[in-house]
């Protein structure tokens, strides 16, 4: 499965729907900016879109919520390990009070990953964020990033903008 998006003004990427009424786009407002995401489609309609491979997902992405996007840059021979990693720990975020739907998404330029998670609500992160499950998962931490880690991991959030 493929995954595309694009940020841009809210009023601009809402025109998308109009003009691809087959693709179901989900819409996001976060950090002064929109963002319009896709999946599982033929190709990527964005003019200046990132397209990735959903390497691993669970849940369903639905049009309320709030989305964290942690954008991971991977050394090139770092990848095998880093995508491991993720294979060993998957489905513990899924039971998680709230979770909603989890992709891991491989970049098909560059080398930025993105660990899409969606909650019900902001509160929901932070309980997931203050578990002891994460704590586990994430025991090295932000003190001592892993070796294949080519950049700091920054992260972006968003709430979802239901257009029903």
């Amino acid at each position: 499965m493929k995954a595309y998006m694009t940020n841009g003004s809210f009023d601009f990427l809402s025109k998308l729907q109009e003009k691809y009424p087959e693709i179901h786009f989900y819409f996001m407002a976060g950090g002064g900016s929109a963002l319009a995401y896709y999946e599982d489609y033929k190709k990527n309609v964005f003019a200046a879109g990132r397209e990735y491979h959903v390497l691993q997902d669970s849940g369903s992405i639905v049009k309320k919520g709030y989305v964290v996007m942690n954008n991971i840059t991977v050394t090139e021979d770092g990848t095998a390990a880093f995508e491991d990693r993720f294979k060993q720990r998957a489905g513990e975020i899924d039971k998680m009070p709230g979770f909603q739907a989890f992709r891991l998404l491989k970049p098909k330029k560059g080398n930025t990953y993105v660990v899409f998670t969606q909650w019900a609500s902001e509160t929901d992160f932070e309980n997931w964020k203050n578990s002891d499950t994460f704590k586990k998962q994430h025991q090295h931490g932000p003190t001592k990033p892993p070796a294949f880690f080519a950049d700091k991991p920054f992260v972006t959030t968003y709430t979802m903008i239901d257009q029903d």
